[in-house]
């Protein structure tokens, strides 16, 4: 089976279960990701690995973070993310590891904010008051759209390199057509639907267009470092779990406070 046919056939298994848990929301959002966040975490560490990270201590921050943003909001979130600061401390003062204490508490606690807290603006998103449900199915399609609309308008046009040092593949002709994908598809998602103006759905698709690709190039410079093409195996065609989410990771949170920003 060629990669892209994996990619699409994985796909088209993953999305009535991701849309089916926005659909009913609450804690069926929250145990989508967290099952997400315990897979991307494990795949971390072992890119992670030569600096020790402190994976206990990590898992524990992130399953904090989760459950704060179910329970109580974007306040106990931080709160249980940061917790991963002391408990990693904790663990590193009775580990007997040699990485030297900077880089294996640095990496557990990037851990838990990267990938715990990235995954629970998913939970924020969806938990907004009014519209959450629609906001968070924008944010998904939208990020999607613009993934798959600069993959293929890279290979039909790209010849200018957008980061060759950290990303080969990626070009500027790429995110120009992600770019447009993506804007298109918050807007249509959003107009007329009594939430934001035309032109806040649009600058909210420009806020994705540019969080999601920094995010994608965000997880490629880790895997650039760690010596690795994917982040796993898990995915068949589309790598690992962190490679399906880099670009949400930093998408959510830029699409929920843009939408706070707006809306409050």
């Amino acid at each position: 089976m060629s990669s892209f046919v994996s990619r699409v056939v994985i796909a088209l298994a993953l999305l009535p279960v991701v849309l089916g848990a926005v659909y009913l929301g609450g804690w069926w959002v929250f145990a989508l990701v967290a099952v997400a966040a315990g897979i991307s975490l494990h795949e971390y560490w072992l890119m992670a690995r030569r600096l020790a990270p402190l994976a206990t201590a990590g898992y524990i921050g992130a399953a904090l973070g989760l459950v704060g943003a179910e329970l109580s909001g974007v306040t106990w979130m931080l709160g249980g993310i940061l917790s991963t600061f002391a408990l990693a401390f904790v663990l590193k003062a009775i580990s007997e590891a040699r990485p030297a204490a900077t880089a294996a508490v640095s990496a557990t606690v990037m851990g838990a904010l990267w990938i715990g807290g990235g995954l629970s603006f998913f939970v924020l998103l969806r938990d907004l008051p009014q519209h959450g449900r629609l906001a968070l199915v924008t944010v998904l399609i939208a990020v999607w759209a613009g993934d798959t609309f600069a993959y293929f308008g890279g290979r039909l046009v790209g010849r200018h390199k957008m980061a060759p040092a950290m990303s080969p593949g990626k070009t500027w002709e790429g995110f120009v057509f992600g770019t447009a994908a993506t804007v298109f598809v918050a807007f249509v998602a959003l107009y007329k639907q009594d939430f934001l103006t035309i032109g806040e759905s649009i600058a909210l698709g420009a806020v994705l267009a540019v969080a999601g690709p920094i995010g994608d190039l965000f997880e490629s410079l880790l895997k650039r470092d760690a010596g690795v093409k994917d982040s796993g195996s898990l995915l068949g065609g589309h790598g690992g779990m962190l490679d399906r989410l880099d670009a949400f990771l930093f998408a959510a949170p830029a699409a929920y406070f843009t939408i706070l920003a707006f809306t409050t």
